[in-house]
């Protein structure tokens, strides 16, 4: 038998999305890749751990749970996150920054200015654009300030930007429109912090980065992995933790955090699909198997 693998989700680079696997393994993909793996037959998905260590009970977590960690763990990861609050005396300069998902999904959020755009990747942004830099507490305070005094939420639910992926308008100015109108009042607001840096807008474009244009709309989306499944598919193109393969029933979207706490091995063989498949509708309500 192949030797098992655990995945431990999707990162982006320089050089675009990675597999990563326990241990520190990665496996870049690209345009055309084939992505083949099945799950154990009889095993069990654990829980992916918090904050780069296992899980001490290696407890057992929902197939369809996208976050992929037991309530310990969840809370534990959770406690130490700037996007959650946990951390407040980080001392290292953070951006602030409006994404856009497709028409009318924005919203306002902070990373570390170290991290350069690779947040916006991993959330799967079609366009962003820098909208101030400066401390942890000022960058915090103006998105606050934005979600209140302009009502841009700083959450989308990833099943809403799926939905509207094939329907992106396809002039690059199209799709940095309503960023750049916001951008514009924001900067103009009253209670902006004093330490918090003005950034121009210099809109940034995805749409390459992520393999989306000319790709065709996907049918359906991966629901969760099984014992004993498989998928086997070429890699159309990836946005956020999305991968988006072409397989004989047409493209499917795998969300790579299903993938975490699995053993799972490669597989030869023709395109096949052989997980659970809940078809791909603006409502996402109606299921089936492909």
């Amino acid at each position: 038998m192949a030797q098992a693998w655990k995945c431990a989700g999707l990162r982006w680079s320089q050089r675009g999305p990675e597999l990563v696997w326990d241990g520190g393994r990665r496996s870049p993909l690209s345009w055309g890749k084939r992505v083949a793996f099945g799950v154990v037959e009889g095993g069990v998905r654990e829980c992916a751990g918090a904050r780069g260590h296992s899980c001490p009970v290696r407890a057992q977590v929902p197939g369809r749970s996208t976050g992929g960690r037991c309530e310990e763990c969840a809370r534990l990861d959770r406690a130490h996150s700037v996007a959650a609050d946990g951390i407040a005396d980080d001392p290292r300069p953070y951006r602030v920054y409006l994404a856009w998902f497709g028409p009318g999904m924005v919203k306002v959020g902070i990373t570390a200015v170290e991290r350069g755009s690779a947040r916006l990747l991993e959330q799967g942004a079609v366009c962003f654009s820098w909208l101030g830099a400066g401390p942890l507490m000022a960058a915090r305070r103006t998105e606050e300030l934005l979600r209140a005094a302009l009502r841009v939420p700083d959450r989308i639910p990833y099943a809403e930007k799926r939905a509207v992926r094939a329907e992106l308008p396809l002039r690059p100015e199209e799709r940095a429109a309503e960023i750049s109108a916001l951008h514009a009042q924001a900067v103009e607001l009253a209670s902006w912090p004093e330490s918090l840096r003005r950034e121009p807008f210099l809109p940034v474009d995805h749409v390459r980065a992520f393999g989306l244009d000319g790709t065709p709309a996907p049918l359906g989306q991966v629901s969760e992995l099984v014992p004993g499944g498989m998928l086997n598919g070429e890699l159309l193109a990836a946005a956020g933790p999305d991968l988006h393969l072409g397989t004989p029933a047409g493209a499917v979207v795998l969300d790579t955090r299903l993938m975490r706490g699995w053993q799972l091995v490669p597989v030869e063989g023709s395109p096949e699909v052989g997980l659970p498949v809940k078809e791909f509708t603006r409502s996402s309500l109606q299921d089936g198997l492909f």
